[in-house]
């Protein structure tokens, strides 16, 4: 196991754009922190981010999560390109001949998968515990640790989305296209979900509870948005007659959603190429 990642290591680490993108990624997860030093001062509008209780225990676990998981993409883009390099520069080719099975070949690539998700994971991990502690207003330990099922969210959905950029690497080998019909994907998606709940089931949540099943939209569910959560949006929402009953906890039914779907990634590409003639 080892020697597979070590393999694929080696490969990104050569590879001068994926390096970049792989290092900005790292260093914009960082750039979370700077979010405490935003600070507005316009006449009578004065309001600093840190002092709206983003870092609180346990909501910042919520909130750095869902920040992060925006900036996948640039990791996806590794992915994506990783797979494609592989048909570009013959190494697929040479890999296989050298020896290593194409059973090995997906499971080197999906263990660099679930390792980008994991260094994530744990990258979010600290830094939420630094500034945590450095801002948030509770720092009792059973507060501390309460929510960290998002980090569990968190680490599921990188795999699971990473896991679908790798079959998309392989199902079109380019990664320019690949990119496109992810981009394809969550468009089809988005209709989809448009025609079934303001159409189709505009009186009832069938809508929702249908497309909660379709690849995106169920990473989507396991962190949703979490502004409204803040007393000041929801002191703002009291006062406009808005009333908020939007459920923000991670749920494990998407969770398995999102397990099963990267089970069928990982299957599919399998398939692919032990179908493909190289």
């Amino acid at each position: 196991m080892n020697r597979l990642i070590s393999i694929e290591l080696q490969k990104i680490w050569k590879n001068k754009a994926s390096r970049v993108l792989t290092l900005t990624y790292f260093i914009l997860l960082s750039f979370i922190a700077l979010i405490a030093s935003i600070k507005f001062d316009i006449g009578p509008l004065k309001f600093h981010f840190a002092e709206m209780g983003i870092f609180n225990f346990p909501y910042i676990w919520h909130f750095n999560t869902y920040i992060a998981a925006w900036l996948k993409f640039f990791l996806a883009i590794v992915i994506v390109s990783m797979m494609a390099n592989e048909y570009s520069y013959g190494t697929l080719k040479q890999n296989l001949i050298d020896g290593l099975s194409k059973k090995e070949f997906i499971l080197s690539k999906f263990l660099t998968v679930v390792l980008f998700a994991l260094c994530s994971t744990i990258f979010i991990f600290v830094m939420t515990l630094i500034l945590g502690f450095s801002f948030s207003s509770y720092k009792e330990l059973d507060v501390v640790f309460m929510d960290l099922d998002y980090l569990l969210a968190f680490f599921v959905k990188l795999t699971g989305f990473f896991s679908f950029c790798l079959f998309l690497g392989i199902l079109v080998k380019r990664s320019a296209f690949a990119l496109g019909f992810l981009m394809v994907w969550s468009i089809f998606e988005g209709i989809v979900k448009g025609i079934l709940v303001f159409k189709i089931f505009p009186d009832s949540n069938t809508g929702n509870y249908i497309t909660q099943f379709l690849p995106l939209e169920a990473m989507s569910n396991l962190i949703i948005e979490p502004f409204s959560r803040l007393s000041i949006v929801k002191s703002i929402g009291t006062q406009m007659g808005v009333e908020n009953t939007k459920d923000y906890g991670v749920h494990y039914l998407s969770i398995l959603i999102v397990l099963v779907w990267t089970f069928l990634f990982i299957y599919f590409s399998y398939k692919l190429l032990k179908n493909r003639d190289l």
